[in-house]
């Protein structure tokens, strides 16, 4: 303690400004480095050796990306401020080109980087639906309803398809085919067959209630069909990436999120069998079991799902 007491000194107070300044000088760029630095246009899954899921940070459309020794094939474009990003973030995955992109279904958030890539050399592959409706402006539906302008020639798909159609890359067979009409009339699931893993585009989100796009051919009681479909294909070691949502999801995802789907329309049925018009039944807070988990989009809650499911449920009647 004696040397303690003995080698102790006190700064005056101007050198104690004169440090503070210098240490402020070093450390505060590096603090507003880190507060102001932008945060990487994607977040890299990987799912399996060969197949990633790049998840924007902006919750836009996630891309699904297949590469190997032979090819590289996009699920998906985002939109065409992000495609820069998106080309390098691909190339942390491959040295190769990307060949392929595939649209799972013509919003924007999915089809929006289609003329930057087809100018990288990117092929572009879509249902037929998909092309036809690039002749015009582009609609959907959150908000009420909101239009973009007609999308480029360039970023018209150059293959399209009906039913299905396979790719033979990598070793592996990937598989395109139309699901039953749900988010749109036009949605591809992608199936990577031997590596076990699925891209269902926005038929499937892990975040919120499910965007229908009447005006595009969607349906509510199609989307219940079309995750039935999905479900039988998938085993109980199926990968699924969601058209939006944070995670890689599985099996058992697509049974939770089906279950809410099911348990919607039957809660809506019942309302409208016991004679309750649209006005009553939205009175009746017939998603408060749900809401908490897919209600935090303020963009597309029940509100916007029930006249939909009403709708539908009626025309069978």
């Amino acid at each position: 303690m004696l040397f303690a007491r003995e080698n102790r000194f006190d700064l005056t107070p101007a050198v104690t400004v004169a440090v503070g300044l210098i240490l402020s000088a070093i450390f505060l760029p590096v603090m507003l480095n880190a507060q102001t630095a932008p945060k990487p246009a994607f977040t890299s899954h990987r799912i399996t050796d060969s197949i990633a899921m790049l998840e924007p940070a902006d919750t836009n459309g996630n891309v699904g990306v297949f590469y190997g020794e032979e090819a590289v094939l996009l699920v998906d474009s985002h939109y065409e401020r992000n495609v820069e990003a998106l080309v390098k973030e691909v190339a942390k995955l491959s040295d190769l080109p990307i060949s392929f992109a595939v649209n799972t279904h013509i919003h924007p958030d999915h089809i929006g980087g289609n003329a930057r890539l087809a100018g990288y050399g990117v092929t572009l592959v879509a249902h037929d639906r998909v092309r036809l409706r690039m002749l015009k402006e582009l609609r959907i539906p959150r908000r009420g309803g909101i239009t973009f302008p007609q999308p480029a020639e360039a970023a018209r798909p150059i293959i399209t398809y009906s039913e299905a159609l396979s790719f033979h890359l990598n070793d592996e067979e990937v598989r395109v085919f139309l699901a039953p009409p749900a988010h749109t009339d036009g949605d591809s699931f992608v199936h990577f067959v031997e590596s076990d893993v699925l891209h269902l585009g926005d038929v499937f989100r892990t975040n919120m209630y499910p965007i229908i796009d009447q005006y595009n051919g969607g349906s509510f009681l199609g989307m219940i069909e079309a995750m039935e479909v999905a479900i039988e294909i998938a085993g109980p070691e199926t990968k699924v990436i969601p058209g939006h949502g944070g995670e890689v999801s599985d099996l058992e995802g697509m049974i939770e999120v089906h279950g809410m789907l099911s348990s919607l329309r039957d809660l809506v049925q019942s309302a409208i069998d016991s004679g309750a018009s649209l006005e009553e039944i939205s009175a009746m807070n017939l998603s408060q079991e749900f809401d908490e988990r897919w209600g935090g989009v303020p963009s597309w809650t029940f509100t916007d799902l029930l006249p939909i499911i009403d709708s539908e449920l009626r025309a069978q009647r």
